[in-house]
């Protein structure tokens, strides 16, 4: 039997929230499964993501295969990069400090394009009010001139 970590569809029309289940890869999306492992809910602003972790690297230890999507959602939680330290067979302690060094890693980028997102924002919000000011000096050199001409 070939199990497949993979998303089962729940909620309500045009708000699906997702349950992160072990299942025979034969069986339907939303069909029976062996167990739930996680919680996805992609509505909410960051997403939310509960993962049972333990269970996880059991399933994906007996061989049980993650779709792309659940792959992305694990690499985000970085569990398959510490499925990744175990197989290399490093210590407890160096994949404790790998994994905080990844977790410092992925803040300061996050960081970064918050940042970088709000530069952006900043800048638009500049050149509007510089465009702004420019039609303003414009607008009543145009009316003199129209007076000049009707008058």
């Amino acid at each position: 039997m070939a199990v497949k970590l993979r998303l089962r569809r729940m909620g309500k029309k045009k708000q699906p929230i997702y349950k992160l289940v072990a299942a025979d890869s034969r069986s339907p999306r939303d069909g029976k499964f062996l167990e739930a492992v996680g919680f996805y809910n992609p509505l909410t602003n960051p997403h939310t993501l509960d993962l049972k972790e333990d269970r996880i690297m059991y399933w994906l230890n007996v061989g049980a295969q993650p779709t792309h999507t659940v792959k992305s959602l694990l690499r985000q939680k970085g569990i398959t990069l510490k499925k990744e330290l175990i197989s290399k067979g490093l210590d407890e302690e160096k994949i404790k400090s790998e994994l905080e060094n990844w977790q410092k890693m992925k803040e300061a980028g996050s960081k970064k394009k918050a940042d970088k997102k709000l530069s952006k924002k900043a800048k638009a919000k500049q050149e509007a009010q510089a465009n702004a000011e420019a039609s303003d000096k414009q607008a009543p050199a145009e009316e003199s001139k129209t007076e000049k001409t009707t008058g």
